[in-house]
Order: C-alpha cells, then sequence, then structure tokens
C-alpha cells in the first residue's frame, strides 16, 4: 500500500537514500514505503537470538580516516570528532587507502583548500569508501552538487559525529546542520568536555567562542560560523585544567576573532585571560589567536599587561589585509590604517620584543596600484617576522565576488611581488649567540629536530633528544634562517618539566571519565542515563532516548520516535490488507 509522509525536523537537514531526494526546508520526504516481512517458516532465516542477522553492519568495528583542511579552530573540531569516535570503538587509522569511511573536514577561506576537499571526495567514491563531511564548506553550501547524497555534520554538531558515522556505514545519507541553543540563544558550539584526540598531546587547542561579529565581503567562513557565540569563561578554565591534568603544557587559544570573546555574554578577552593564566602551570605556557584590530583597541593597557606574563607567549596574531583605507571600507573591516598601526605600535612599546604577525590580501577587488603601494611600504615599515600573503580568490556567494575583479597577471604579480619583500629580509640575524629559554613541543617537518618556541612564539630547532620533548630548556642561538632559529642547549642549565603530570600516548583519547576509560570499547554496557544501561554498539534505529555519555540532553535524533511511529501504521496497514485479502 503506498504512503507519504512529512516531517518536520528540527535540526536535521535531510535524511535520505542513495537516490538523494531533495530535501525542502528542513523536511523529510520518502515516498512509497514497503515494509519488508521475513518468513518465519523458512529455514535460511532461522538464527540464534545472539547472532545478528548476515546482512548486518555492526557499527564501531571500522577503520577512520580524519583529514583536516584549514585553521586551528577546524583542527581543534577533528581532534573532538577522532575522540568520540575512538570512545565509542571505531579504530582511527593514519592509512587512508585501509579505511572504510572517510572524514573530510573542510576549510572554506580560499579556492585551493575548496578543491583539495572536492578531489579527496573524488578520490574516496573511487576507492569505495563511505564519506562523511564535516567543515565549513557543506555547513556553509550543502547545496552544491558535488556534496549531493554524501553524510554532513555541521561545525555546530561536532557531538553528534558517531551518529551520522554509524548510519553512513549502514548506506544512509545523514545530514546534520542545525545550531545549538540555549533558550532561544546561540551558544558557542558542542560542548568543550568532549573526548578528544589531540594532534600533539603536549598541545590543547582550546575554542573560546564561534563566529564573529564583522561582515567583511571577502569572507566565506562567516556563512558557516555565523554570528559571535562565546562559552562561558568557568567552562573554558575547567577545559584548560582537565588538559593539564592530561599532560599538556602548551594551551592554544582559537575563534574567527579571539578580540570578540565575550561581547554576547557580557565579559571580554582580559577577563578570560586573567582567568586562565591563574590556571597554567609553572613552566607550561598559553598562546593567543588571532584578533582583528577594533576590538583589541580598547583592552591595549590590559593586554599588554597579560602578553607581558611569563606564562603567556608575547605574541598576536592581528591581519590587516591591506594598508590603504580605501579598500578596508569595500572590505567592510570596520577599522582604518591608522587603527592597524595604534595597536602595533602600543604593543611593541609596552611588550619589548612581541611577534607581531599579520595577513595581507593582494589584488582585492578595486585596490589599485597606489593602494598595494601603501601596503608595500606598511611591510617595509615594520617587516612582520611572521606574514601571511594571499592572492585574492572570489568565493562564491559572497559580495566581493561580485565587485569589479582585479585581473589574474595583476593579482599575481603583486603577489610575488609582496612575497619578494617579504624574503628580502631576516628577522632573526640579530639573535644569533643570544642564550634563550626554550619549550620543545613538535618534531620538525624534515624529521631532522625538534621544534621548541621561545617566549616570542618564535621557532627555534634543537636537537631531536628524546629527553628534551615537553621540556623548557635554555639554548644558545647559533644560527638563524629566516622562519626559524637553530639553539644548542647549555651544559649547565637546568631542564625543566613543562608537564604537570605525564603526557597521554599519542593517539591516545582525552576527556573519558573513569568509567567509561576502564570499560571495553566494543561489546560492553555502559550508562547512558541513571536508569538505563545500553550496549555501545546499539544501532541508532533502536536508540530511542539513547545519548552518548558526552551528550547534551535531549540530544538524540527526533525523527526516530516519528520514523518508528510510522512504520508500526504502515505494519498495521500491510497486515490489515493482507486479512483482508485472505
Amino acid at each position: 500500500m503506498p504512503a507519504a509522509c512529512d516531517s518536520v525536523l528540527e535540526d536535521i537537514e535531510d535524511i535520505v537514500s542513495a537516490e538523494d531526494l531533495k530535501p525542502h526546508d528542513r523536511q523529510f520526504i520518502r515516498k512509497n514505503v514497503f515494509p519488508k516481512v521475513r518468513k518465519r517458516n523458512s529455514q535460511k532465516n532461522i538464527q540464534a537470538d545472539d547472532d545478528p542477522p548476515s546482512d548486518s553492519i555492526i557499527p564501531g568495528a571500522q577503520k577512520i580516516w580524519i583529514r583536516t583542511w584549514g585553521c586551528s579552530h577546524n583542527n581543534s573540531d577533528g581532534e573532538y570528532m577522532a575522540g568520540q569516535l575512538a570512545a565509542y570503538g571505531y579504530k582511527i587509522t593514519d592509512n587512508s587507502a585501509e579505511a572504510d569511511l572517510w572524514l573530510l573536514n573542510s576549510c572554506t577561506v580560499k579556492n585551493p583548500a575548496e578543491d583539495h576537499f572536492r578531489n579527496s571526495i573524488k578520490k574516496a567514491q573511487e576507492g569505495k569508501k563511505k564519506v562523511v563531511l564535516a567543515g565549513c564548506v557543506p555547513q556553509a553550501q550543502p547545496r552544491q552538487d558535488y556534496l549531493k547524497g554524501l553524510s554532513i555534520i555541521g561545525v555546530q554538531q561536532i557531538d553528534r559525529v558517531v551518529e551520522v558515522v554509524e548510519e553512513t556505514i549502514k548506506g544512509h545519507s545523514v545530514r546534520l546542520l542545525g545550531q545549538k541553543k540555549d533558550n532561544g540563544k546561540r551558544l558557542g558550539g558542542a560542548r568543550l568536555d568532549l573526548p578528544k584526540i589531540r594532534k600533539n598531546p603536549l598541545i590543547e587547542i582550546i575554542s573560546i567562542n564561534t563566529g564573529c561579529l564583522n561582515a567583511c565581503t571577502y569572507c566565506k567562513t562567516k556563512h558557516a560560523r555565523g554570528d559571535l557565540a562565546s562559552y562561558p569563561i568557568e567552562e573554558l578554565v575547567d577545559r584548560a585544567k582537565q588538559s593539564f591534568q592530561e599532560g599538556v603544557c602548551e594551551i592554544w587559544l582559537t575563534s574567527e576573532d579571539t578580540g570578540a570573546y565575550g561581547r554576547d555574554i557580557g565579559t571580554d578577552l582580559p577577563t578570560l585571560l586573567w582567568k586562565l593564566v591563574a590556571a597554567i602551570p609553572e613552566g607550561a605556557m598559553l598562546r593567543l589567536g588571532m584578533t582583528n584590530p577594533p576590538y583589541i583597541l580598547e583592552h591595549l593597557e590590559e593586554m599588554a599587561k597579560i602578553l607581558n606574563h611569563p606564562r603567556v607567549y608575547a605574541f598576536l596574531h592581528i591581519p590587516v589585509q591591506s594598508a590603504s583605507d580605501s579598500v578596508l571600507m569595500d572590505m567592510k573591516r570596520e577599522y582604518c590604517v591608522a587603527d592597524f598601526k595604534q595597536v602595533v605600535d602600543f604593543l611593541k612599546e609596552k611588550v619589548p620584543g612581541i611577534t607581531i604577525a599579520t595577513d595581507i590580501i593582494c589584488g582585492f577587488p578595486g585596490e589599485t596600484d597606489e593602494d598595494f603601494q601603501e601596503t608595500m611600504k606598511l611591510v617595509e615599515q615594520y617587516k612582520f617576522p611572521s606574514l601571511f600573503i594571499n592572492q585574492f580568490y572570489p568565493r562564491p556567494g559572497t559580495p566581493a565576488a561580485k565587485m569589479h575583479q582585479v585581473p589574474a597577471a595583476v593579482k599575481k604579480q603583486r603577489t610575488k611581488d609582496l612575497s619578494q619583500l617579504f624574503h628580502s629580509y631576516n628577522p632573526y640575524d640579530h639573535k644569533v649567540g643570544e642564550r634563550q629559554r626554550v619549550l620543545v613541543t613538535e618534531e620538525s617537518f624534515d624529521s631532522n629536530y625538534y621544534v621548541a618556541h621561545n617566549p616570542f612564539y618564535e621557532q627555534v630547532l634543537v636537537p631531536k633528544d628524546p629527553l628534551l620533548m615537553g621540556k623548557m630548556v635554555e639554548v644558545n642561538i647559533y644560527e638563524a634562517g629566516k622562519h626559524f632559529m637553530k639553539g644548542k642547549p647549555v651544559s649547565d642549565a637546568r631542564v625543566y618539566t613543562a608537564s604537570i603530570t605525564r603526557p597521554l600516548a599519542k593517539g591516545e583519547v582525552s576527556g573519558l571519565t573513569e568509567e567509561f576509560r576502564h570499560a571495553p570499547q566494543s561489546g560492553t554496557n555502559w550508562k547512558a542515563q541513571p536508569s538505563a544501561e545500553i550496549p555501545v554498539n546499539t544501532p541508532l534505529s533502536s536508540w530511542m532516548a539513547l545519548q552518548l555519555p558526552w551528550q547534551q540532553e535531549g540530544g538524540g535524533l527526533k525523527i526516530l520516535s516519528v520514523s518508528l511511529a510510522l512504520l508500526a501504521v504502515l505494519v498495521m496497514f500491510y497486515y490489515g490488507g493482507m486479512k483482508t485479502e485472505l
């Protein structure tokens, strides 16, 4: 008997079959649904109660490969998704070929990043891999043709990744793109105490807010992350404390604009930073993320005091984008070049040696040769040690994409000219011979050195001695390059262990409760709610009120109860029809 139904969904954009019926404003449509009845008298369908059907798929046994593009905020999201999947029982692998499912966490800032993302989707499909998409690209434009039929998890729904992966492995296409809200107010996103797997066990990335207050004409990220939504101070401090208890010795604060933190919840960035500084153990360090000039201007005095603190890197990333006020106006950046210079000059005076990193876009629509020369003069004046040079790419759906474009050859030449200027000076030559205190946290890309940072977050390469990893040491600088210095540990200096406890092993899941940590990861029971015990590998289709331990109350798939009720009605109609025929 044919049947059709419409059900309004609160936070699921679409759940579709392989044919990918197009959704209509968050509605779920499935036509001509017939229940499949197994004949009980068939010997081939008789199975032991404990054995799953021969055609079933048991989630939690598969291998998952995760690829992340973009900013540290995106990397933090990737770490959280990996942690939840590993805690549930999936194996996170570094080998894409052996993976059953690829989780691709995208960046929408520039065209090349999206091109890599699109090519990875194609490669996964060619390799017959299951695919789940995450990050800013599908969040901003989920209707793009190349995303058709694929599962998507939104940037504010990363605490639901297990559900999406489970359904995708079973052959379904699931899309969760809703916003986290509390009494109608938008939240910063998923909870901060979710399980995660840190890419580097010594470094914790904490997103302090999502979204921003600006409306830059070239920015696609705004379409994905939305308006400013900050996490409460107490939650951020608790996350930092938990990280230190797991052996972390360096914290990165990240967001689309750290300087705007708290404006939506009645607080501000300096208030948060002083609370965090009080929680940082001796030897550990805090690195601030990117801040736009308008939101740091009113806090300059306090920010200078914080950046002078011995447990805070004297480093700040302040994008200028252009040194032309007319270009900044077309970008809707909400500041002028004089504002940027005021911030930089003040901090350089009050925080001696501070590292100022900045970004510049070459060839923004309407940029004249005179505009570009102003930008060249700014770089020549400040000789930024860290400069991110970006050739302008028009992003679909942004106002800048509709503006009169600078010819491609001109954009390319301006990018080349600015790059040559940047490489014409060496910011660290004068530091050769200095004795510096550095924190060792990483391995170099060529695997020949360990990477450390001095108090100004300048990169110092040190010998690859395992005893140095995670340690605060003193080194003599004996060589300098464009982007780094090389240091030799001082023989008579004290080596200080920055972590207050043994760091987690690489790949180990952070943030698990003791109950979860000591339980097998599959084939056992855990308490989803105080009154119920449910097996880890219980299929999503039978969860009903089930939630993973880290999920907020009320976060289950609300479509399930509707779907099951509809299925029951259909079965009644079906059997009613059979009885009538008999």
